[in-house]
């Protein structure tokens, strides 16, 4: 009988151990259900504190639904339609996203003419060459911005010639062969020149005329040289050609080919509503490759409201839409260090009596005069009503100080503040760096503006104000978070970059492009990779309100990712400017893939 019930009792272990695999090997076919898309041997940077390095991901629809340690744990999600890409060994983050650009403007640097570093015959002829091969015959060529480093040299760090130099002129016969078809209206950086081609003097009835505002030579002919705010720039004005809707469309996927083949997945964009048009379109017809938050104008938030708009709603559906949607109201302070606009408490160096002025938000506003904030704050409150934040321009230390104390007043009123962005916060007082931190205000920055302006900062503003100039390292050791934006394709008199690989250099380098100065301009603020990677992910998924969702490599957040073909947190500095993107991914697609 003892024989009997151990072998019985045998029997039941082993059956109950069969049943035990059985359902085990169930629950194995449930945990690993094949995925779409498995990326293998990568070296990952997730981004996220308590899983911060990964070996491989694994996505399924638009989701992350595995990061692994080791290739072998993501290897089990490969089914027979699974994708996979072996990466080498090459960089991964989340997806780049940029904080701050102005799209309808990028493209026409792309497909339109960008003469910002050209001040000679040759580079002039060049580029029109370019893009009279790119045209249509009969539309006309525009901006150009002629000469906008002519006095400081792309990459210099200070160096420019005389004040006194004799700035170069172009002439209409240097392009006439080049532009029978095409007429051209071109202006220097300044606005303060335009040169008409003969297509244009033609279309305007010019060509043999000597109407004022036009350049005479000494044949008795224009040379081309149109001066504004005169007869003759109105006539051609008048003439100008709009640009047709396939060719403004034409620009837009241009800039969405650049955006993507940098490997950014969304980008912050001040908007304006015929662009916003051009959006729904391409999104409608499958073209729209990359994120958008849309930024309207701070005078915008009544109309908005009224119309049943708010914040992460699409601009045709009023659905919530992830792809494009409204985001913050921008607004404006002050203006430029370009143009000497940026708003300081003692004037600038090289024009004593010149503060910088107050920003005007539309043609009837007159502004926010000697420090009258009410209007600003009256615009903010109307946004806040119809559920949008506020990210407002400001560049100079008054506008800086003067944009948080109005966020102070709002928090004192019981106001979250949370996404609230100061834009630019380019020179800072040092009693203003721990506000931002006591208040919950994002600092926006731009990094490629230091490479791109210490050419003339000291200059204008001298040593001692320049310590507070782009401090990073002061805002991140104060407690403020740091959304990174490109800025592009910059102003009237300045280029801006936005490969992500310029912006990461410039902060940590604080060099031009050139690698100087030795050291970096200001080097107690550099900063790290690390602090420069998260700032243009998991802090701008933050600053729209959706870190939850997106900004790290996290299982169950969306399968943005960009794969870099070299790793940025070990190469040395000057090694940035060398890294490209292989990989783009939005939403669990490949958007580009480098050849």
């Amino acid at each position: 009988m003892g024989n009997f019930f151990k072998v019985k009792l045998s029997g039941l272990i082993i059956v109950s151990i069969f049943v035990i695999l059985i359902i085990f090997s169930g629950c194995s076919q449930k945990e690993y259900p094949p995925a779409d898309l498995v990326l293998l041997n990568g070296d990952i940077y997730t981004v996220d504190p308590n899983n911060p390095e990964a070996r491989a991901l694994v996505i399924t629809g638009n989701r992350i639904i595995a990061v692994c340690k080791k290739d072998k744990e993501a290897r089990k999600y490969i089914g027979e339609k699974t994708r996979v890409i072996d990466l080498g060994g090459k960089f991964v983050t989340p997806g780049i996203i940029d904080g701050h650009v102005h799209f309808n403007r990028a493209g026409a640097l792309i497909n339109d003419a960008n003469l910002m570093t050209v001040s000679d015959k040759e580079g002039l002829r060049k580029e029109i060459s370019r893009v009279a091969g790119i045209l249509e015959d009969g539309e006309w060529i525009t901006e150009g911005l002629w000469g906008a480093y002519e006095q400081w040299a792309l990459a210099d760090a200070g160096e420019k010639k005389s004040e006194k130099m004799e700035l170069w002129r172009p002439s209409r016969y240097m392009i006439d062969d080049l532009t029978p078809d095409n007429p051209c209206f071109l202006c220097r950086f300044d606005y303060k020149e335009w040169l008409a081609n003969t297509a244009a003097l033609k279309a305007a009835g010019l060509e043999r005329g000597k109407l004022k505002g036009m350049e005479i030579g000494k044949d008795g002919k224009p040379t081309g040289i149109i001066f504004p705010a005169s007869p003759a720039f109105d006539r051609i004005r008048k003439a100008r050609k709009p640009k047709s809707h396939k060719r403004l469309l034409d620009e837009n996927r241009a800039a969405l080919r650049a955006l993507r083949e940098a490997g950014i997945v969304e980008v912050h964009d001040i908007e304006t509503p015929s662009q916003t048009k051009r959006f729904i379109e391409l999104q409608e017809n499958g073209e729209l490759t990359c994120r958008v938050w849309l930024r309207p104008d701070l005078s915008r938030g009544a109309g908005l409201k009224e119309k049943g708009f708010t914040m992460g709603l699409h601009p045709k559906t009023k659905e919530k839409d992830i792809w494009l949607r409204y985001g913050a109201l921008k607004g404006y302070i002050d203006g430029i260090m370009g143009t000497h606009g940026a708003l300081f408490f003692e004037p600038y160096d090289d024009q004593p009596d010149n503060y910088g002025h107050w920003r005007r938000h539309t043609s009837d506003d007159p502004g926010y005069k000697n420090g009258n904030m009410e209007k600003m704050y009256k615009l903010i409150k109307v946004g806040i009503e119809g559920g949008f934040v506020p990210n407002v321009h400001a560049i100079g230390t008054r506008g800086v100080a003067e944009m948080l104390d109005l966020y102070e007043r709002l928090k004192n009123e019981g106001v979250d503040l949370k996404g609230f962005r100061v834009i630019h916060a380019q020179v800072l007082r040092p009693q203003d760096f721990a506000r931002f931190k006591a208040l919950n205000v994002i600092a926006e920055v731009n990094p490629y503006h230091i490479s791109d302006d210490m050419r003339w900062m000291e200059e204008r503003i001298g040593h001692e104000r320049c310590k507070g100039a782009y401090a990073f390292k002061s805002l991140l050791d104060n407690g403020a978070m740091l959304s990174f934006g490109s800025d592009w394709p910059g102003t009237s008199a300045a280029l801006y970059f936005m490969h992500p690989k310029y912006l990461i250099y410039a902060a940590v380098a604080r060099k031009t492009l050139k690698g100087t100065p030795e050291g970096g301009w200001f080097p107690e603020q550099r900063i790290s990779v690390e602090e420069a990677i998260k700032a243009f992910t998991i802090n701008n998924a933050y600053a729209a309100f959706e870190e939850n969702i997106r900004g790290s490599l996290v299982e169950g957040k969306i399968a943005d990712i960009t794969v870099f073909d070299r790793n940025l947190l070990k190469i040395p500095e000057e090694e940035i400017l060398k890294v490209e993107a292989i990989y783009t991914i939005i939403d669990g697609k490949i958007v580009f893939e480098k050849k």
